[in-house]
């Protein structure tokens, strides 16, 4: 294999042997703290490009897991590689310089945004603080994702409690996109709306990585959701990978007892013929 196909086949991410222990506060003197592994032995890939959905239930790792990613916290065992490099290898400076190209949307719209600041002061920061981008270029850049995601320029000037729960969302996705990011981990982005708004936001997710070739790690807990935007699929136990595959081979054929008690729970699931489908409809 050449070195441009070995490029071309490299994976964005990669999360090789990931784990994480948290050490519990004590319940007696006598008696040493307990652990807890909330991650164990962790490993997957995504290309560039494609939609990787993590899922389980409560307690299962998933929020760990992104934070992980997003180097937020630091393992106790394992590696997660962007593009290459070891995040958690990586210097202080070195690190502020990958996270330009690895950002998050978070689960709460409103509670993710400071309502003190302007919708151009939320969204442009990241260029201030990552790439150190001067006020006309950050007028410029937050005017272009705001567009991008469906808001006017003019919404630079307000405050989040001007918008709505699926335009503050818009608004979080956006500051989200304006450093140009490879890599959006999305940590239950559309579970705290209505039915009706996540459709909207999760086909203006889809829009937007057929526009730009954006790559996305979905957390959810949604099954139907991760099944209908996503690529592939990673099920979390108790913070270890029981199931992963293609979203359609999990979904329409789980070889796990746990996948197959979360498909079934959810009431009223749908069904696509491909797995991913080209977009939501409100109901």
């Amino acid at each position: 294999m050449s070195a441009a196909s070995a490029a071309a086949d490299a994976a964005l991410l990669r999360v090789v042997g990931l784990g994480k222990r948290y050490r519990l506060p004590r319940e007696s003197l006598l008696k040493p703290p307990a652990v807890l592994q909330a991650l164990d032995d962790v490993s997957f890939e995504l290309h560039a490009g494609r939609s990787l959905g993590i899922v389980g239930e409560s307690g299962s790792g998933k929020s760990t897991l992104a934070r992980l990613v997003m180097a937020l916290e630091t393992p106790s065992a394992g590696q997660v590689w962007l593009d290459g490099q070891d995040l958690h290898a990586l210097d202080a400076a070195s690190l502020r310089r990958m996270r330009t190209q690895i950002q998050m949307v978070f689960q709460d719209p409103y509670g993710s945004l400071d309502p003190r600041r302007t919708v151009q002061q939320t969204v442009s920061e990241p260029l201030a603080l990552l790439q150190g981008a001067g006020k006309d270029e950050q007028r410029r850049r937050t005017a272009e994702v705001l567009e991008a995601v469906g808001l006017q320029p003019g919404d630079g000037a307000k405050y989040p409690h001007e918008f709505s729960g699926g335009q503050r969302q818009r608004i979080a996705i956006a500051r989200a996109l304006v450093t140009r990011p490879r890599l959006i981990v999305a940590d239950e982005p559309v579970s705290a709306l209505d039915v009706s708004v996540q459709a909207q936001v999760l086909n203006l997710m889809q829009d937007l990585q057929d526009a730009h070739g954006l790559t996305y790690l979905f957390i959810s807990h949604d099954l139907s959701v991760i099944d209908l935007v996503c690529d592939d699929v990673v099920v979390l136990q108790s913070g270890r990978i029981v199931e992963q595959g293609p979203a359609d081979q999990v979904f329409r054929d789980p070889q796990h007892a746990y996948t197959r008690r979360l498909i079934d729970a959810v009431p009223g699931r749908r069904h696509t013929p491909s797995g991913k489908a080209s977009r939501l409809v409100a109901e």
